[in-house]
């Protein structure tokens, strides 16, 4: 059911108002719609060239010049086809050489005719209904190009779950076509079987008509009467088994009408159920581009941040070298300062060893001289005192 359904809805849809969500398809569709363009070009030329006095003011004189040099070039090309003889191989491959230059000369020259109609885009729309467009080989050629065209857009946008879909909705309808034939068949056959069991009723009735005729001809009146009982019995029974029969058929219908009901409830169901998914996913799509658009902000923001903290950095980083080369030079010379401090205190500390160790020396030389001194005061003074004492003893 969801098979028939899905390919129902994408038989309402028009493939051809649908545009293509995926960049290769818009290309393919691009280079398709650029290649019929230029085919309606080409098919203008001959028409052109035909009448190339009448469009001579309109088309101009570069336009002009490049159309009479494609007319004489495919002359010359008719005048070498067309001289196609008994000829020496030298002399065919001649020609097909000097055809094939011509080939090449009239693709260059179709090449720039193409690039100025090209270069002035209303010329071929204005020139299309002047041109008389008939039903010549090109036009037939551009009109199933277009057919193509149109055919690669449907299969472009129709996705491999699509495609499945239509495959099993064409194996759904053949399995059920094959169901409904054979259940046809099988009442023929039993309508048959009932027809030809009805005949068959009605001939051996009509047997034992004959046979009772024949043999009791002498009871006419009552077989009479049992032969209008009889067949009166086999119009009711056929009325019988026509009305069941024809119930029957009704039942089918009002059940091929139910199943169509139903159908046309789910293909209404699943139209909105897509309709809904497709509007969710148009949300779903303006959401993330959204969310690309502010993602693109704050990354310009960012960056711009970044751009600027890194000019920073590198003006600090710019700083920080001068002031490690202005380090450097202060390092060197405090080191000088602290070595010629270290030699000034060495030798303040020497100059004061020697003073210590002179005053010093000057202390016992001083205190040297003084006992010296005190003794050489006391020693008269002792002894005059020893003189006394003996005198006295």
């Amino acid at each position: 059911k969801k098979a028939k359904v899905t390919f129902d809805v994408m038989k309402i849809l028009d493939p051809h108002q649908l545009k293509p969500d995926i960049m290769e398809t818009e290309r393919i569709m691009n280079v398709l719609d650029e290649t019929a363009a230029k085919l309606e070009m080409s098919s203008l030329i001959p028409h052109m060239i035909d009448s190339l006095d009448r469009f001579a003011d309109m088309l101009g004189p570069e336009i002009t010049k490049n159309l009479l040099e494609l007319q004489k070039l495919s002359m010359e090309m008719e005048c070498l086809l067309a001289s196609s003889g008994e000829e020496t191989t030298t002399r065919a491959e001649e020609r097909r050489g000097h055809i094939c230059f011509l080939e090449q000369r009239l693709k260059c020259s179709v090449r720039n005719v193409l690039r100025l109609f090209l270069a002035n885009p209303s010329l071929p729309q204005a020139l299309k209904p002047k041109a008389g467009m008939g039903d010549s080989p090109a036009e037939v050629f551009v009109k199933a190009f277009g057919v193509f065209r149109n055919f690669m857009l449907e299969r472009l946008l129709t996705s491999p779950m699509e495609k499945e879909g239509k495959i099993q909705f064409v194996e759904d309808i053949s399995l059920q076509i094959k169901k409904h034939t054979e259940a046809i068949t099988a009442l023929q056959a039993k309508l048959a079987e009932a027809i030809q069991t009805r005949e068959d009723e009605i001939h051996k009735k009509d047997n034992m008509i004959k046979d009772l005729k024949t043999r009791i001809q002498d009871l006419a009146k009552d077989s009479k009467i049992s032969f209008q009982k009889i067949k009166e019995e086999g119009e009711k029974q056929q009325k019988v088994e026509l009305q069941a029969s024809q119930s029957k058929c009704a039942g089918l219908q009002q059940d091929i009408e139910q199943l169509q009901r139903q159908l046309t409830a789910l293909v209404v169901e699943h139209r909105a159920s897509e309709l809904a998914l497709r509007k969710r996913k148009c949300r779903l799509e303006m959401q993330i581009w959204n969310w690309v658009q502010k993602y693109d902000i704050d990354m310009a923001e960012k960056q711009a941040e970044y751009e600027e903290v890194d000019a920073a950095y590198d003006e600090e980083k710019a700083q920080l070298s001068l002031l490690t080369e202005k380090h450097a030079l202060l390092l060197q010379e405090y080191t000088q300062i602290l070595e010629e401090r270290k030699m000034l205190q060495e030798k303040e500390e020497e100059a004061l060893k020697e003073l210590n160790i002179k005053n010093r020396a000057a202390a016992r030389i001083q205190a040297l001289w003084k006992g010296y001194l005190v003794r050489c005061l006391y020693k008269p003074k002792k002894k005059k005192g020893k003189g006394k004492g003996k005198k006295g003893k």
